[in-house]
């Protein structure tokens, strides 16, 4: 046998020594991976086993705990909805014809008072003390330091010297029907007030048949009477300016 012959035995010994010794490898790892495996079932069912091994008094006392927590977030949930609808909004409904054609008598709105200060243009629920002893939706026309101006002949209200657009106000006869006050101006018939501090005047859209701001039973009204700041109407629902 020739140099060259030893040579190429001698590699393919090693060859084959590399790949035995890989074939071990893979099947040393091979038989960790099994241990793990089988170590992990083992752990699972002493859990499983310990689980079932749990006394009559310590399944009864599980359970409760679960009633419990359930019984808690459950009491949480209604508190919550208490707070929402004590607190943060309300649902009224419309009594009446003085804020036609933006709402109708029967519909039901949701109004909030959570952060609310009040704005001209609003349409707010309030509760009237005297003498009609009921809430109120009226709309903001001025607030606390605002001077408003009722032209009764032109049918226009000014806020600070100008003219409101008020596209939603329904004025069928074309002029406002008088409520004499203490503000009211016969010969001009023009009313003109200065809102008092931490007060609001208002009125419904249904000019000449809405009992508001300008009659002298209800004139200005506290902010403290606000209910909340009708956000949306639910029945039905529906947008409205």
């Amino acid at each position: 046998m020739n140099e060259k012959d030893i040579n190429s035995n001698l590699n393919d010994a090693e060859e084959l020594t590399d790949g035995e010794a890989c074939e071990n490898i893979n099947a040393d790892n091979a038989d960790e991976t099994a241990c793990e495996e089988t170590e992990a079932a083992c752990e699972s069912n002493e859990v499983t086993d310990k689980q079932e091994e749990l006394t009559p008094e310590q399944r009864t006392k599980k359970t409760l705990l679960s009633v419990i927590e359930y019984v808690e977030i459950f009491a949480f949930a209604v508190f919550a909805v208490l707070f929402i609808f004590s607190f943060a909004v309300r649902v009224c409904v419309v009594d009446g014809d003085s804020m036609n054609n933006t709402l109708q008598s029967g519909e039901r709105l949701l109004t909030t008072n959570f952060f609310y200060t009040p704005e001209g243009g609003d349409i707010i629920v309030f509760y009237e003390n005297e003498p009609l002893n009921k809430p109120l939706v009226k709309r903001v026309i001025a607030t606390e330091g605002q001077t408003i101006e009722i032209d009764y002949n032109a049918g226009t209200v000014k806020v600070d010297g100008e003219i409101l657009d008020e596209d939603y106000v329904q004025l069928p006869e074309g002029y406002y029907i008088v409520f004499p006050n203490f503000v009211y101006d016969e010969q001009t018939k023009i009313m003109t007030l200065t809102v008092p501090e931490g007060q609001l005047f208002v009125m419904g859209d249904n000019r000449n048949d809405s009992w508001d701001s300008r009659s002298e039973e209800i004139g200005c009204i506290s902010e403290q009477q606000i209910m909340g700041k009708v956000i949306c109407r639910i029945s039905p629902f529906t947008a409205f300016d």
